[in-house]
């Protein structure tokens, strides 16, 4: 058996003048880092952004680079990525942010011209849903599905000094002739995720991470001492939401039903959070579950066990309203679920995002997978009910829906300035990106919404994309930034400008 030694990169990242620049951090690496791991792999996680502690972060992360597409780049040098890359015989490079596309894809070309036989495979979103393009650039395997179980085959296949991936599925790959090959029709789906392997947080530049005191989400105290990690519960959603890729991950697709709600123990998940708190030194902990109430019984029972932890816990991509609320005597009607609240607190939370999305009927049932009405529930009195447990509350709301009015989107804004009213601590503001691998993107392309030739670079939530709408492009990106300036305080906003792309001084 060959030894052989795997590379997980993030790439750089890109962002436009204006817009914050934070590592990418994501969990994809450490499972896929933890599945090499538990088969002997040698395996390193370089994150281009921020480098490891033979890179002077001083000298690049507050000093971006311009691009030609007038996009700044952050991260160490080109010559940097071909250094580490040298020690190592197979590179993976994971697409999950639309805007990140071109530095993936800028990375392949670098690496496949300086180091021709190395093998170079891609997941995520972007790259299996744009597969010709990143085969262009010099990959040879594009996983199509959760690859924990794929990567473990590819690296044994790669021990015995071959590269005849034929009986690998939920992949597409470059066969010795060159040609394409799609076995993305078969494969196994792990469904009881205790049987995932437990992340390598160790391989991520933590220390770093927390120096930068980005973190993906999440407010934390600045009185705090920032020592973060992200971890998942569950994977998958009950909800099939237009703009989101879990919304065409289902049984006849070529990622297969990863979008179907699963979950982890409760032993599981409390073993993961002992080794953060034990083994990494971790102090905040931000849940990056697309729903962590998907079942709501079970994530009452989790929540209760794993009180007196010590951490402080964040929601990352928002906790559904329809999960925080509670059947009332009062028919078709809504309370807060102060129970649920109240437990939320006690566990440890200090930040949760309600993802209103809309506060248009209309645009919730055909975009947003009918989440829970307005009208069946006061969203002030859930927002008082959160804050009287002194929980840090952030909302989310989307504008610029292709077929979205001037005046329903009036309607949300007012909405949200009467939210900031009763109590929030911020409000998020994203403009619909029409991303590849989900249905809004299908119907955007099929309607003239979306240019044939669009730019994925443009695929930022302050970047408004849509043609042919009510609403221009333009007034869409002034809208949304005069709405995010009216709705968040002084603090808020001194905080998060600072986080911005440094231009080249």
């Amino acid at each position: 058996m060959n030894q052989i030694k795997i590379l997980l990169l993030y790439p750089p990242e890109q962002q436009w003048p204006g817009c914050i620049v934070k590592p990418n951090g994501s969990l994809a690496y450490p499972y896929l880092g933890g599945s090499l791991r538990d088969i002997g792999i040698e395996t390193y996680i370089y994150d281009a952004c921020v480098g490891n502690n033979n890179d002077n972060l001083e000298n690049f992360f507050k000093n971006s680079t311009q691009l030609p597409s007038g996009m700044l780049r952050t991260g160490v040098s080109n010559d940097r990525i071909l250094e580490v890359v040298s020690y190592y015989d197979a590179v993976g490079i994971t697409s999950i942010f639309s805007q990140q596309e071109t530095q993936v894809l800028d990375c392949a070309k670098l690496i496949k011209k300086n180091y021709p036989n190395k093998l170079l495979f891609s997941g995520g979103v972007n790259a299996k849903s744009r597969p010709s393009i990143f085969f262009a650039a010099g990959f040879d395997i594009i996983f199509t599905s959760e690859s924990e179980i794929t990567i473990q085959q590819i690296a044994k296949i790669l021990q015995k000094g071959s590269r005849d991936f034929s009986s690998v599925g939920k992949i597409y790959f470059k066969n010795k002739y060159g040609k394409i090959i799609d076995n993305s029709h078969f494969g196994d789906i792990v469904w009881d995720l205790d049987k995932l392997p437990i992340p390598a947080w160790n391989l991520l530049p933590n220390e770093r991470y927390w120096k930068i005191g980005r973190p993906h989400g999440g407010q934390i105290a600045s009185d705090s001492t920032l020592r973060y990690a992200s971890i998942m519960t569950s994977r998958g959603c009950p909800f099939a939401c237009s703009y989101c890729h879990i919304a065409n991950e289902t049984v006849n697709s070529k990622s297969g039903a990863i979008g179907r709600f699963r979950i982890k123990s409760d032993d599981r998940v409390r073993n993961e959070l002992q080794i953060l708190k034990d083994e990494i030194g971790v102090k905040q902990v931000f849940i990056e579950d697309d729903s962590i109430f998907g079942k709501k019984k079970r994530a009452i029972r989790l929540l209760k066990s794993i009180i007196g932890f010590g951490l402080d816990l964040m929601d990352v991509n928002g906790i559904n309203m329809i999960h925080l609320v509670k059947k009332s005597n009062k028919p078709n009607w809504m309370v807060p679920d102060e129970e649920v609240i109240e437990l939320l607190a006690e566990v440890g939370f200090k930040y949760i995002v309600l993802p209103f999305e809309s506060a248009n009927l209309r645009i919730i049932k055909k975009w947003c997978s009918n989440k829970l009405a307005l009208d069946r529930f006061s969203p002030s009195d859930l927002i008082k009910t959160i804050k009287k447990y002194k929980i840090n509350v952030g909302t989310n709301y989307m504008i610029g829906f292709p077929d979205e009015t001037r005046k329903e989107i009036e309607t949300t804004l007012n909405f949200a300035h009467k939210m900031k009213q009763n109590g929030l601590d911020h409000s998020n503001f994203f403009l619909v990106m029409p991303v590849p691998g989900t249905p809004i993107f299908d119907y955007c392309i099929k309607k003239g919404h979306l240019p044939k030739n669009y730019n994925p670079d443009k695929f930022q939530w302050t970047k408004a994309n849509l043609i042919n709408t009510a609403v221009s492009p333009a007034e869409l990106e002034s809208i949304r930034d005069k709405a995010w300036d009216d709705c968040n305080n002084q603090q808020f906003k001194k905080e998060r400008k600072s986080w911005v792309a440094t231009r080249p001084s």
